[in-house]
């Protein structure tokens, strides 16, 4: 509903600062209001006549938009003063207080950063909060912000279930959808939710970020869940105003494409006007509580002041368009109903104006004053906690005889038991155990279910434990990894498995950019331990191409507080599962295992038929520490160091330079690549004589790089040295691959020019 302001062109002169007049706008339009009020309202009556809101919520409510007002405008102000560090405000999204009011605090909620109505109501579900100091403490960058502690401007509360979002485009879209199927699932395993079981999930966002491909994958996701009457609590909550930074979307674009999507449930609401928004908004929230189908919330909103605080709009948006989207600004609106339904006099509102702007200045001013962090170990204090300890008892525990007994078939079947076997199978054998010792794992995928993976590696698991902890997704790594931390938020375990290390590019975001962030901007009151799994690298005698021999480990090694763990050989990837696990389980940590695809099914080292790359299966109480490496032979004369399918090789090559140079060699498998352990590194090379590094990656972006540098800043750089990598190209399919990949001959060559 657009309100009348008296004059308002003449006064909105260009140049003259946009908060400065939506803020003049406000008491101008209170104090010119002459129409005729009604009786005033008992609190428990319709605020106005054929409305869902009573007075005592639209009081509140109002409370609460008048909150997220004064918030953005104290942040215009002292953003020059150095005291406010984000100006990326509410106004004109406050009618979202609606969406928090009809929802519990225990729903969780991942939230557009337009969100300041709705945090501050959502904050009256707890007695003793208090939503301005909280925003102001955030806004403040202060150690003592309770969302962040200092670390970034975030709408979170661990209190209030609001699992705080950066600045979110789409990409919090998946992790919704996955919290919402996670609720549902937990009744299905027996699994005992942090929340109530009847919860939704609430998810908000812009009209421009409905069209990112991260938010349709979400969206098709959620349908394709409902198409099988799967249950998909999510409450999608499109919060359009019409515009995204300077780009309009068309007008009904969100109503033509979301109206009639098949399982995707819509609802539209007026977030601009309370009394008549309030109902639809109850519609939506109800029919998403009780039939546990996806649901999108079509909220009408507007927005004034600018994308940002640095958002100069009047040099691209002409002052008419200007001045009429600011008579659309909700709390005019509100203010009128306030005054209309006799609940308020103008001298009421008036106060109640500049009450709430002193509240949000003198918070401001207390946040200013407060600590913020001033050390590099403050910073990075919840980005990837380690408690050695409590890791190694929980990897080591070993409590779960009888259901691995019932797994495998009995005593005689148990993987010690059995002759060694290769990779693939000590994994199959490691998932196996897992699954026993964790009742609350999941294991999830493309064609890991009754298929067993494109390599079998999952084989079995499907029968042992059933269709709802071992289960097909679609075909999009980017939901794959969205419902892996919706499981991790609701307290499972979830190892979701991607099929290539290609296909993760597709999703990256999803690990960088949300889970392994989450404890790093909640300050560790938020987590999502999980253990990924991804069939890697190359070496598969030509099959396949790039996108099934892909060496890009560096897109992992540059996400902050992610563990990435490659074995080789079957006995190192069991005793590493297991620690991968209790790093997720007891520290929160995000894990990547690597698989080296070309490994699986490898019997032989030197020669065909010595079976020497087979393995015995390690007892169940036995793991692998964080960063502990493997060291074959105990010679000086050439140190090389490696990982995955440069193990075998270079223990192969190393018997050629032993014949050939008479060397003493020691091959160094890092097993982990992510943190490197350097501490590991330099005393491997500590005695060197000759140093070779052998890296599958690329010459330009590999894990070399990092093994490099830890050598050369312990003090061992000046050691004849050479790197054996990979070139910087893509892998072309056949033959052709095996140019562009390290070899045997070429860590022997290396070894030569190192004499």
């Amino acid at each position: 509903m657009t309100v009348a302001i008296p004059n308002p062109i003449p006064a909105r002169m260009k140049g003259v600062n946009r908060a400065e007049i939506c803020d003049a706008n406000f008491s101008e339009f209170v104090r010119a209001w002459n129409g005729r009020a009604d009786a005033k309202p008992a609190p428990g009556e319709a605020i106005l006549d054929g409305s869902a809101l009573d007075a005592r919520g639209f009081r509140e409510l109002f409370e609460s938009q008048l909150i997220s007002r004064h918030l953005d405008l104290m942040a215009r102000v002292l953003r020059v003063q150095n005291k406010v560090f984000y100006t990326i405000g509410s106004s004109g999204h406050e009618g979202n207080a609606m969406v928090a009011r009809l929802t519990r605090h225990t729903d969780p909620a991942f939230l557009h950063y337009r969100s300041g109505g709705f945090m501050a109501e959502r904050f009256r579900k707890l007695p003793g909060m208090d939503p301005i100091m909280d925003s102001a403490l955030s806004f403040a960058a202060s150690k003592d912000d309770p969302a962040s502690g200092g670390r970034h401007k975030v709408w979170g509360s661990k209190p209030l279930w609001v699992l705080p979002q950066t600045s979110t485009i789409a990409s919090h879209l998946p992790k919704a959808f996955g919290t919402a199927v996670a609720i549902e699932q937990a009744r299905r395993i027996g699994h005992k939710l942090p929340i109530p079981d009847d919860s939704i999930a609430i998810c908000s966002f812009g009209d421009a970020s409905s069209n990112h491909a991260t938010a349709q994958t979400a969206f098709n996701a959620a349908a394709w869940t409902a198409y099988q009457k799967l249950p998909a609590p999510v409450l999608f909550v499109c919060e359009d105003n019409g515009i995204g930074i300077s780009v309009k979307t068309p007008d009904g674009w969100v109503g033509r494409n979301f109206r009639d999507r098949a399982d995707l449930d819509y609802f539209s609401a007026d977030g601009l006007d309370l009394a008549s928004g309030y109902g639809d908004v109850q519609r939506a929230v109800e029919h998403c509580r009780r039939t546990r189908r996806p649901t999108f919330l079509h909220l009408r909103t507007t927005r004034i002041m600018g994308h940002a605080g640095t958002d100069f709009e009047i040099e691209w948006r002409s002052i008419e368009e200007l001045c009429a989207v600011e008579a659309t600004d909700p709390l005019l609106r509100s203010a009128a109903i306030a005054l209309e339904s006799g609940l308020m006099s103008k001298d009421d509102i008036l106060v109640l104006y500049e009450e709430t702007r002193k509240k949000c200045f003198a918070a401001a001013e207390d946040a200013d004053r407060r600590p913020r962090l001033s050390s590099l170990q403050e910073v990075m204090a919840p980005l990837a906690p380690y408690t050695p300890d409590k890791v190694k008892a929980e990897a080591e525990r070993f409590d779960f005889a009888d259901k691995r007994a019932a797994a495998f078939g009995g005593e005689a079947k148990l993987p010690e038991k059995q002759a060694p076997k290769h990779l693939a199978i000590q994994i199959n054998a490691a998932l196996h155990d897992l699954f026993c010792k964790y009742p609350e794992a999941l294991l999830f995928g493309e064609d890991v279910a009754q298929k067993g993976g494109v390599y079998t590696v999952t084989k079995g698991l499907h029968k042992a434990f059933g269709n709802k902890r071992v289960f097909n997704t679609l075909l999009d790594e980017t939901v794959i990894l969205g419902l892996a931390q919706g499981y991790a938020n609701m307290g499972m375990l979830p190892l979701p498995e991607i099929q290539y290390l290609a296909y993760f590019h597709n999703a990256c975001d999803q690990i960088r950019g949300e889970a392994a962030s989450l404890q790093f901007f909640s300050n560790g009151q938020y987590r999502n331990p999980m253990l990924m799994r991804i069939a890697s690298l190359g070496y598969q005698r030509g099959f396949g191409g790039h996108f099934h021999n892909d060496n890009s480990i560096t897109a992992l090694r540059d996400i902050p507080g992610l563990v990435v763990g490659c074995p080789s050989r079957g006995d190192d990837a069991a005793t590493m599962l297991r620690t991968l696990a209790a790093l997720a389980k007891v520290d929160g940590r995000v894990c990547a295992f690597l698989e080296p695809i070309a490994l699986y099914m490898t019997k032989d080292l030197y020669e065909a038929g010595d079976g020497q790359w087979l393995t015995e299966y390690p007892a169940p109480d036995q793991a692998m520490k964080l960063g502990e490496g493997r060291a074959y032979g105990e010679g000086d004369d050439l140190v090389i160091f490696t990982f995955g399918n440069g193990v075998p090789m270079s223990l192969r090559a190393a018997r050629v330079v032993e014949k050939k140079h008479g060397w003493k060699t020691r091959v160094v498998d890092l097993r982990w690549l992510v943190p490197l352990n350097e501490a590991y590194i330099v005393e491997q090379a500590r005695n060197a004589k000759r140093i070779l590094v052998v890296d599958e990656g690329r010459h330009s972006a590999g894990v070399g790089e990092g093994i490099v540098t830890a050598i050369a800043e312990g003090g061992y750089g000046a050691r004849p040295f050479k790197r054996v990598v990979g070139a910087d190209t893509f892998t072309p399919l056949a033959g052709a691959a095996f140019l562009v990949i390290p070899s045997d001959d070429e860590i022997v060559a290396a070894a030569d020019s190192l004499a």
